[in-house]
């Protein structure tokens, strides 16, 4: 059973999260929070496994609340999906560098989301690939990253910095063993070590990595 915690500043918009979860065996509401502090600290009492988050919401934003619930207690984190009806580009770039699991937009479509839950319970990331090649190419058409490389992208090895770009495009272990010939179970074997090296709680901060180290681009 997996349990979730809604976060969201509008009861409708809670409520219909709720009818559509709950439509499933397998997933059950836990709790809702109407601001990004109840949420906090709903987390903490209820250790939901996946939390729906809202961005813009009053008393600490959807961001805020993402770091403080990410890093804030011991034992087993919730992890989060920023869910917003706002596909801004720094709000995704904001939740994936708080340690966001997965990004979606309130669009999404009920199946979608339900199996958005699963994933992120299950322990994978999430994006909405439509947003994720939206942010690279804002990025890709600005300024530029940062300047200076990171040292820990400098420790990958060729195949797995081939592995963490396309991780960072948003594809799943399954479309990179496709795309690589390699088996599904190398291909976690890359991701895990990728995020060993990183030091990323979340395969999803590994876009942020590329981008950082001017080695994300739109082909």
């Amino acid at each position: 059973m997996v349990r979730v915690l809604i976060a969201d500043d509008q009861p409708d918009v809670r409520s219909g999260i709720r009818a559509l979860l709950e439509r499933t065996a397998d997933i059950v509401v836990v709790g809702e929070a109407a601001d990004g502090a109840e949420a906090v600290r709903m987390a903490a009492e209820l250790r939901p496994d996946v939390v729906l988050m809202d961005v813009r919401m009053p008393d600490h934003d959807g961001i805020a609340a993402t770091r403080q619930i990410v890093s804030g207690s011991p034992g087993p984190t919730p992890r989060v999906i920023v869910l917003t009806t706002f596909d801004l580009d720094e709000y995704v770039f904001g939740a994936l560098r708080e340690g966001a699991s997965g990004f979606l937009t309130k669009n999404v479509a009920p199946d979608e989301l339900r199996r958005a839950v699963r994933l992120i319970a299950d322990g994978q990331a999430l994006l909405d690939p439509a947003v994720t090649r939206r942010v690279i190419e804002r990025f890709a058409a600005g300024s530029g990253p940062p300047a200076g490389r990171s040292t820990a992208l400098d420790s990958l090895t060729p195949r797995e910095r081939e592995v963490a770009r396309l991780v960072a495009r948003g594809l799943t272990n399954e479309e990179i063993s496709v795309s690589l010939f390699l088996s599904i179970w190398t291909v976690k074997t890359h991701v895990s070590r990728i995020l060993a090296k990183l030091g990323a709680r979340e395969r999803a901060q590994i876009v942020i990595a590329m981008y950082e180290a001017g080695d994300l681009h739109v082909r």
